[in-house]
């Protein structure tokens, strides 16, 4: 009933129970429903049935009316629209603008669901995991952003109210490090495309407006259109309402959201408590799920060396750089993902910390989607790390073993070494490294004229 009530009668009901009668319609029926919540005197109550006969006054069925299939004695009461719905008529309807999306954990607010034929509250549609958070809690499972008329902009309003619990895990992560004040367990506001054919991932509807507790939200800033005369279009990420939470457990938290209907196309929202990760516990997580073993690795190189009998280049070798091909530095820790069909590995320190400030997850060596949970360190390799020392580039064998791989240069300062211009060097003092530079250049001229 309080749900139906227009601003007018929210202010008059508020009045009538002492309480601060001033706001936005959001924040009335917020200060409603937590009335409501903390236990009304009969009064109040008797209040609220006398403005909702008001709103809904209850008209007389003709004997006609009731003959018709669907129809209920007290259907005629149902504000217009939701008497097509077939909506039963012993419950309060909701509100044509606020679909009860209002509804916290386990339904603490006590509100009455929407009926089946509606928009659903709590579509099967489930978010993607974020790698760099654990979640804790769902504070709004995915409710569909249910656009109730045929209006462009829609807004839709929803609440949640955190337990005595929830409250102390926020507050007690708190982090003040400088000016800067973050918690380490947050609030997350996450949007997706209503679909559930697989879990999705963030999508932001057009032209999104968010507030939250009444005051606006940040939301990511536009990427740079990659085509001109296409829309630009924010990044899809999850966003961070902590700072804008009332840590409580008695006054309710209130979303408003306002966006773009699109034809064929719908949105779902939720609210989880999550707990953020750094990239030095997704490194850890990484080694603790263990190495994996190199036969593993030798079997795919005997794989992509084996002779096929079509093919009239026979592969005999295969050249792998032992350098990441994201910082160009050798590699510490070896890995890619179980869904990449190359040998080149890269380097898991740097990519997880990449996609720690720009989550892409995408392999450095193939493009492909390389997600946080496909990616294993590669046995084969840290053998190979740990004894070749003064290479970057080996060479794969047929039968899956490894020689390195040395430049002509290389092979052309050892043997100046050999034969002894070191020595030479080191007895010259602070010119030796000119004079060592000197001969080389020599014996290179020497090398490369023509026989």
């Amino acid at each position: 009933m309080v749900m139906s009530l227009r601003v007018s009668e929210l202010q008059v009901l508020l009045g009538y129970a002492g309480r601060n009668k001033h706001g936005r319609k959001h924040e009335l029926l917020t200060k409603a429903l937590h009335l409501l919540k903390a236990g009304c005197s009969p009064a109040v109550q008797m209040k609220i049935k006398e403005l909702y006969r008001r709103r809904f006054p209850t008209k007389l069925v003709s004997p006609t009316e009731l003959a018709l299939p669907g129809v209920h004695p007290t259907a005629a009461s149902l504000p217009p629209g939701l008497t097509q719905l077939g909506f039963d008529g012993h419950r309060a309807p909701p509100s044509p603008l606020l679909p009860i999306s209002l509804l916290g954990p386990k339904h603490e607010l006590g509100l009455p669901h929407l009926p089946t034929s509606l928009h659903p509250v709590h579509p099967d549609v489930k978010l993607q995991r974020l790698p760099f958070y654990d979640v804790l809690d769902e504070l709004i499972k995915p409710t569909s952003l249910a656009s109730d008329n045929s209006q462009r902009f829609q807004e839709t309003c929803f609440a949640f109210a955190l337990t005595p619990q929830q409250v102390q895990q926020v507050s007690s992560s708190m982090d003040i490090s400088g000016t800067k004040c973050d918690f380490m367990v947050q609030v997350q506001l996450r949007f997706c495309l209503s679909e559930t054919s697989c879990p999705q991932e963030d999508h932001f509807p057009p032209n999104l407006c968010v507030k939250v507790n009444g005051k606006p939200c940040n939301l990511p800033g536009y990427l740079p259109p990659t085509k001109n005369g296409v829309e630009p279009k924010r990044p899809s990420r999850p966003i961070n309402i902590t700072s804008l939470v009332k840590l409580s457990t008695t006054v309710p938290n209130t979303i408003v959201v306002s966006w773009t209907s699109e034809i064929g196309r719908s949105y779902s929202m939720a609210v989880y408590l999550v707990k953020q990760l750094s990239s030095t516990m997704l490194l850890q997580r990484l080694r603790a799920k263990g190495i994996r073993n190199p036969d593993h690795s030798r079997a795919l190189i005997k794989e992509k060396l084996t002779a096929d009998p079509d093919s009239e280049i026979a592969t005999t070798s295969l050249r792998v750089s032992l350098l990441c091909p994201l910082g160009k530095m050798r590699l510490m820790i070896p890995c890619r993902a179980l869904t990449c069909s190359h040998l080149q590995c890269f380097d898991a320190t740097l990519y997880i910390q990449m996609n720690e400030k720009k989550p892409t997850w995408v392999c450095p060596v193939c493009d492909k989607k390389a997600p946080y949970e496909h990616l294993i360190i590669d046995g084969l390799f840290m053998e190979i790390l740990n004894s070749c020392l003064d290479c970057d580039e080996i060479q794969f064998k047929e039968d899956g073993s490894w020689a390195p791989m040395r430049s002509k240069k290389e092979v052309q300062e050892v043997s100046a070494s050999y034969n002894g211009i070191d020595g030479q060097s080191q007895s010259l003092g602070g010119n030796g490294k000119k004079v060592e530079k000197l001969f080389l250049q020599i014996i290179f001229s020497f090398l490369n004229m023509p026989k």
